[in-house]
């Protein structure tokens, strides 16, 4: 039974959805560092919300793990490189709080502009101070949006319903749906020099750190504001106080700080500045909305392969995991094959569908071809690594899908080039689920992938069977099926022979020995 370590405060929900799912759950809420270095190896999940900090030493811990789940958006406090290196999928949940954070970035805005947290202050000190807190209309105004993802789109509709009008700037945003959003697409300089609301919907990156920068600021309209509703550090903190002491900016409001717990902060004593202690998701709807999906995202995971909203692999759901379960262990077993074979520095690897399986997803099937291939000389390999690991290595992947009619039902082939030249094997699934081989080096041969075989390379002479035969017979090593194929009468042949036990290296010596034969290798599936 898979077992899940849930490290922060979560819905009592979420316990419960892992029961159904027949998942051992141990709820253990604001462990330290040192407590989750600690337990983390027996665990096959770790579920979080903000407050766990999911290291390179805890990866390097964590044995078992296979998935850690984010209840929420952000990832900031998961190192997605060490996740990835170490063969752990990460997932968030986007959309079980997007409502409720848009929310909030309107809840700020609309304090911001009627100035509410100090009016409210003024007034409990019994100042009734009426003149000093004259606010401002939102309606005609100009809301730029930098973000219009799950988030952002929800903050554009709610502002479109108060009679703004809203920029927006996302690279990943077609004109199209902007248009469906009733949003103008626009670059980053057209949205700062002419909003008179900025609110930011993006994720921290190297690219949108301090996006709002000192530069960014001084192109902004005077009198306009920021809100930050997504991560701290997409302001420049000493930029945004100097515009808002020099009156640049009428108003900031902040959900999010570049250190958090932010207990002092740049901002504070600023004026006209509003902060709320990162409370964007914190509603109960989206509190038990986040726990009830990520524990069931990860219960899928691990019951069924399926991936939802995955940061470091492909999505695959539900209905798909079961369709690609035969072609992922078919990539696995055809890579395992070159795996064996090969002792050359591998260039490149290129995966071709056809078929049935060209409607079918490539990455998880090149993901499984790599672990397969790397097996050999990787014992830590795994499908969310092995891409990354064929990166660091400088190895080429390429995935072509053939729409062209094919003699299989459905086919895959796979090609590695290395130092001294190229590999081939191509593969099909017999009734749907059975992986067959079909072709090696471009020569036909129908086989199973046997436990145990010998794979030679030889020519196609007189003789040939009757010297292998012998050979093993003398050993005692007994054939279990034979399986061949040639190029051309009398040209070059290969030979997949299944037999019953191990064959050791000096059996391997004499067929090498052998007039007719060119190489031999023994091929292991039993454990694979």
């Amino acid at each position: 039974m898979p077992k899940v370590l849930i490290s922060d405060k979560l819905s009592e929900s979420a316990v419960k959805v892992f029961k159904k799912n027949k998942i051992e759950t141990e709820y253990k809420p604001g462990l330290s560092n040192e407590g989750l270095l600690k337990l983390i190896g027996k665990f096959d999940g770790l579920a979080i919300r903000s407050a766990t900090k999911v290291t390179e030493e805890i990866f390097k811990n964590a044995k078992n793990l296979k998935i850690v789940g984010r209840a929420g958006i952000g990832t900031d406090n998961i190192d997605k490189v060490a996740a990835t290196k170490h063969g752990v999928v990460v997932m968030n949940t986007p959309y079980g709080n997007a409502v409720t954070t848009a929310e909030h970035a309107i809840a700020l805005m609309m304090s911001l502009v009627r100035m509410i947290p100090q009016a409210d202050s003024s007034t409990r000190e019994g100042k009734w101070e009426k003149s000093k807190f004259n606010g401002t209309e939102i309606s005609g105004k100009y809301l730029g949006l930098i973000g219009c993802g799950n988030i952002g789109s929800i903050v554009a509709s709610r502002g479109l319903g108060l009679k703004m009008k809203v920029f927006a700037f996302d690279p990943f945003l077609t004109q199209e749906k902007a248009s469906e959003l009733g949003v103008d697409k626009v670059d980053l300089e057209h949205l700062l020099k002419n909003s008179d609301i900025i609110s930011l919907h993006t994720p921290l990156t190297e690219d949108t750190k301090n996006i709002i920068s000192s530069e960014a600021i001084s192109m902004m309209k005077k009198g306009s504001r920021i809100i930050n509703c997504a991560r701290g550090g997409l302001v420049d903190e000493v930029a945004c106080r100097a515009a808002l002491e020099n009156n640049h900016l009428a108003g900031a409001a902040f959900d999010v700080f570049v250190e958090e717990p932010a207990r002092e902060n740049i901002l504070f004593e600023a004026p006209n500045f509003i902060a709320t202690p990162h409370l964007g998701a914190a509603t109960l709807e989206a509190q038990e909305n986040v726990a009830i999906q990520i524990a069931q995202q990860m219960s899928d995971y691990l019951n069924t392969g399926a991936v939802v909203n995955a940061l470091n692999y492909p999505n695959v759901s539900s209905e798909e995991a079961p369709i690609l379960k035969p072609y992922v262990k078919l990539a696995y077993l055809m890579g395992s094959f070159l795996g064996q074979v090969t002792q050359e520095g591998i260039l490149s690897v290129k995966l071709e569908l056809e078929g049935k399986a060209s409607s079918i997803q490539g990455v998880p099937l090149m993901a499984s071809t790599l672990v397969g291939l790397f097996e050999p000389t990787s014992a830590a390999v795994n499908n969310i690594n092995s891409s990354s690991i064929a990166s660091s290595r400088g190895i080429d992947l390429s995935t072509i899908k053939h729409e062209r009619r094919c003699d299989y039902e459905t086919l895959l082939k796979i090609t590695i080039k290395h130092d001294k030249g190229e590999r081939t094997i191509s593969g099909t699934l017999i009734a749907g689920n059975k992986p067959r081989i079909i072709n090696i080096q471009g020569i036909a041969i129908e086989s199973d992938f046997p436990k145990n075989a010998l794979y030679l390379r030889n020519y196609d002479k007189p003789g040939f069977i009757g010297d292998l035969g012998n050979t093993l017979g003398k050993q005692n090593i007994n054939i279990a099926s034979f399986h061949l194929g040639r190029r051309n009468v009398g040209g070059e042949a290969i030979a997949l022979v299944e037999v019953d036990g191990g064959v050791d290296e000096k059996i391997i010596s004499q067929l090498r020995s052998l007039p007719q034969v060119a190489r031999v290798n023994t091929i292991n599936f039993e454990s694979k």
